[in-house]
């Protein structure tokens, strides 16, 4: 039987909105992400370079833009947190030992914490027996090597756990080392459908 659930954060729980942060870098004369970009972002993800150089990453390739605006546009990705997902996870985290595991930085995690308020936040992060940030780990999924440190640190069984993600290569990597997993899809809310998920890969 299931006894720990781990949640990826976005698009599982916060909502994203990709296109509009897409819109948002175009106005400021970027057409969309390139390797250099990329690599910016896995580099500040794994915790390897501060805000600053992040955000003086970007402004190589926008000259033009100011760091307020860059940084704006960076965290016009941030979507809102609907108030029954953390009614959800309070009510779950009485009965399962939940986990929060999320390739982020700490621009994004600020603005969440700003956006939706202390208090809020705070109710959000009790939910969890701790919280995994990459940026504080110097790990990302879909590696391995997360899943492992979180399965031995805190004694996991991996047939007692299930692992919510809403990209494929992140519940692939999860499910070879035994880890029940839900990729979530983008039609589905994992509020509505847990009770049947659940049930499934519970049977």
């Amino acid at each position: 039987m299931i006894n720990t659930i781990i949640f990826d954060f976005g698009d599982v729980l916060i909502n994203l909105d990709k296109e509009k942060s897409l819109a948002e870098f175009k106005k400021l004369g970027l057409d969309g992400p390139n390797t250099a970009l990329l690599r910016l972002n896995d580099d500040f993800e794994r915790g390897r370079i501060t805000e600053e150089a992040f955000l003086q990453g970007f402004k190589q390739q926008l000259p033009t833009a100011t760091i307020a605006q860059i940084k704006a546009a960076w965290n016009s990705l941030i979507g809102d947190f609907p108030l029954y997902r953390l009614e959800f996870l309070q009510l779950l985290a009485t009965k399962y030992r939940l986990f929060l595991l999320t390739n982020t930085d700490i621009i994004h995690m600020e603005n969440f914490e700003s956006q939706v308020g202390m208090s809020f936040a705070s109710d959000f992060y009790r939910c969890f027996e701790k919280v995994y940030y990459s940026h504080e780990m110097g790990m990302r999924k879909p590696e391995t090597a997360v899943f492992n440190f979180i399965l031995k640190k805190h004694d996991l069984s991996p047939k007692r756990t299930l692992f919510v993600d809403d990209k494929k290569e992140n519940t692939d990597a999860a499910a070879a080392l035994g880890i029940n997993v839900w990729h979530l899809q983008p039609d589905e809310d994992v509020v509505n459908l847990f009770d049947k998920k659940f049930m499934a890969i519970n049977a």
